[in-house]
């Protein structure tokens, strides 16, 4: 383990942010990533548990005291190795993450929770720095191809796996670059689109194929890729917004987060916008309904823009300043966290019901809003107006979306509208289809879509080869 008394003698220490009066002037990423001696001090203080409960909140199955230890010891090349070992894109959950693995750390009982993330983060990128992270051609070739339709994290850690393992994998991406969500929706200032350039790099010199601004079921049917192929992986998105169906809903300034975030994506990466309406909140007073990491994007990226104001609505009611451990741990607890972008100056407000929305000239004006109780059910007389100039819907994803590749292929639906199949075999209703990620589990973290995109993997390279050495 590290060093056997680190988490009596160190205190937690973790990552700061730029301040905010400089950060929300660009795009950047704002984390300044601590030293190399803090570092190693911070993952002495892991305990080594003899049951380690990081393991039971992380989807990927990191082996994380293992790569603490790696680094107290000043052995960073093994323990990227380790990292690697179970998760394909260590850079994307170092920055957007939530960590659950540190809500389930022992020394969270005492609110000094091991900087997992953190260090996570730093591995990697030394990783890069040092020239460790290259490509892993496949020693042989199997002769089978696959295609993947979606490149987000699901679709490239299943393509990365599947390439390794000798197949021909081709992977279709809607949008003119990959990276799905990560690239179009998670901001540039949480996320730099260079991570995703130099992995799709790798992947491709691994002998990955990628076909971007290929819409499947549209540019390209369904049945070409089943007779094409000898199996195809469905790991696009949980794109279905969920809509807010009131009165005044059809006026201008009212828009789905996803048709907001990505505009914002393409205009740091100097791409065209592909709208015939602009979204800014430039001089505007923006609300945001939603209360979760979309809805904070929204905020931050509003704030950059040079919004007057911005306000976050939420239906749920205030959760409390801090968990009861004895209740929650090592479970996700649910209490009050304020994001890098909330702190950057935005008014938040729980417990509210948006009812109507109104305007002047076919422009959005106010919102009306009444408070509501445990039950969801409007207060008597609570009602109040808030002013708005844009309101940007955040409030989840309810399903894929259906008509065209998933109508297409006939595969079976489960009850909230995903695609059905188990996570043994991730195997569709359909001939050769296999589903995983958002796709099959309804919108989730990043850390549960390279779960999935790996385990999808691993059952497609058993069901063609009869076995798999591919981990799951």
């Amino acid at each position: 383990m590290g060093k056997v008394t680190g988490f009596i003698e160190i205190d937690r220490h973790d990552r700061r942010y730029a301040p905010a009066s400089d950060r929300i002037r660009h795009y950047k990423e704002f984390v300044l990533p601590m030293s190399e001696a803090s570092t190693k001090d911070q993952a002495a203080r892991c305990m080594n548990c003899g049951i380690p409960f990081c393991h039971n909140g992380c989807p990927v199955n990191n082996q994380i005291p293992d790569w603490n230890d790696l680094v107290y010891r000043g052995d960073w090349e093994e323990a990227a190795s380790n990292l690697h070992s179970t998760n394909n894109f260590p850079e994307f959950t170092g920055r957007i993450c939530p960590a659950p693995c540190e809500a389930a750390c022992t020394l969270n009982l005492s609110d000094s929770p091991v900087t997992i993330k953190t260090i996570e983060n730093a591995i990697i990128d030394r990783a890069w720095e040092e020239g460790w992270v290259r490509p892993q051609k496949a020693t042989r070739q199997t002769g089978k191809t696959i295609a993947i339709v979606g490149s987000g994290p699901a679709g490239l850690a299943c393509a990365q796996q599947l390439a390794r393992a000798g197949h021909d994998v081709h992977v279709y991406e809607k949008n003119p670059k990959p990276g799905g969500l990560l690239r179009y929706g998670i901001p540039d200032f949480k996320l730099e689109k260079r991570h995703i350039d130099r992995r799709v790099a790798q992947m491709s010199s691994e002998g990955v194929t990628f076909h971007c601004g290929v819409n499947v079921g549209v540019d390209i049917t369904a049945q070409e890729l089943q007779d094409n192929y000898d199996a195809v992986v469905l790991a696009g998105g949980s794109e279905k917004p969920r809509d807010l169906p009131i009165p005044g809903r059809d006026l201008n300034g009212i828009h789905f987060a996803m048709d907001f975030l990505p505009q914002q994506n393409r205009r740091v990466s100097k791409e065209p916008v592909r709208s015939n309406t602009p979204i800014l909140a430039s001089g505007k007073h923006v609300v945001v309904i939603g209360g979760g990491d979309t809805g904070s994007d929204c905020i931050g990226t509003s704030i950059r823009q040079g919004a007057l104001s911005v306000t976050q609505l939420e239906i749920m009611p205030r959760p409390p300043e801090k968990e009861n451990k004895l209740l929650t741990w090592p479970d996700w607890p649910l209490k009050l966290r304020t994001s890098s972008s909330q702190e950057e100056g935005a008014e938040r407000d729980f417990a509210v019901l948006t009812k109507e929305f109104t305007g002047d000239g076919g422009q959005v004006k106010q919102l009306h809003i009444s408070r509501v109780d445990g039950k969801m059910q409007p207060v008597p007389d609570s009602g109040f107006s808030l002013r708005a100039d844009l309101v940007l819907l955040a409030m989840g994803f309810v399903s894929p979306i259906e008509d065209g590749l998933l109508a297409d292929l006939g595969v079976q639906l489960d009850a909230r509208g995903n695609v059905a199949a188990d996570t043994k075999v991730y195997r569709s209703s359909t001939d050769k289809v296999f589903a995983c990620g958002d796709m099959r589990r309804g919108q989730s973290l990043v850390v549960w879509a390279i779960r999935e995109g790996r385990q999808a993997a691993s059952s497609v390279d058993a069901h063609l080869m009869g076995s798999t050495t591919l981990p799951r």
